[in-house]
């Protein structure tokens, strides 16, 4: 249910009054003469990104599995293995049905007896449980930002945060055609989402490979604040 504001513009009026200013009805977005975040990467092809997250994720201590579509099962196969095996946990998405792997939409792993969990809103703070539980989270990356090697990750419903917080390791897929090159054109595209009148989620996540700190002495220490090792599958779209 959506909240009401009362006395909204008497309010801002009795402000702006104080600070010797013009009430303003509606502020225009201004528009900057230079806007050198939008020259990062202008013109780079989807292989010159690919390349620059390569990069990247050698600094965030991210490993980087590159596949193709009718791979992608026997990757994600291997990385899991590679991890340990289950219980793994992940979102109820329809991409994994998309991407050849509708054997997660029916909680099962094909290579052997693996315990698979799907976020399913209706169990409620049992979801939180199996996801802090689990030894591999995965999820669909919805953006990726080539330059800090970032996953952008839409909550709902149906795709709980703690999937990629909670779990030891974790494992985003990447389609080859969600990179972009910085959070700008992130940021612009959430943008055009809200100008379209489109539904955004409430939360939104800006995953970095795995949990890093440096808080102390500024020493790193990696897996303080969530998983401890972190895979990116980029696999191609086509």
């Amino acid at each position: 249910m959506a909240g009401t504001i009362q006395n909204r513009e008497r309010f801002l009026a009795e402000i702006a009054t104080r600070l010797g200013r013009e009430p303003k009805v509606r502020v225009e977005k201004p528009v900057w003469k230079h806007q050198p975040q939008r020259a990062v990467l202008k013109d780079a092809s989807a292989e010159e990104l690919l390349d620059v997250l390569r990069k990247q994720c050698q600094q965030i201590h991210t490993d980087v599995v590159e596949t193709t579509l009718s791979n992608l099962p026997n990757a994600l196969n291997e990385t899991v293995k590679l991890y340990g095996g289950g219980p793994l946990s992940l979102w109820r998405d329809p991409r994994f049905e998309e991407f050849g792997l509708s054997n997660l939409i029916e909680m099962k792993w094909p290579s052997e007896e693996i315990e698979v969990n799907s976020w399913d809103a209706t169990l409620g703070d049992e979801n939180i449980e199996r996801a802090e539980q689990a030894n591999v989270g995965i999820t669909f990356s919805d953006l990726t930002l080539a330059e800090s090697g970032t996953v952008v990750l839409f909550s709902s419903a149906d795709k709980g945060r703690s999937v990629s917080l909670l779990p030891t390791h974790y494992i985003a897929i990447i389609p080859k055609s969600t990179l972009v090159p910085r959070i700008t054109q992130a940021a612009d595209l959430i943008r055009e989402k809200l100008d379209n009148g489109e539904q955004v989620p409430s939360c939104i996540n800006f995953i970095t490979g795995p949990s890093n700190s440096a808080d102390i002495e500024m020493n790193l220490v990696i897996g303080v604040h969530g998983p401890v090792k972190a895979t990116y599958i980029v696999v191609g779209d086509c």
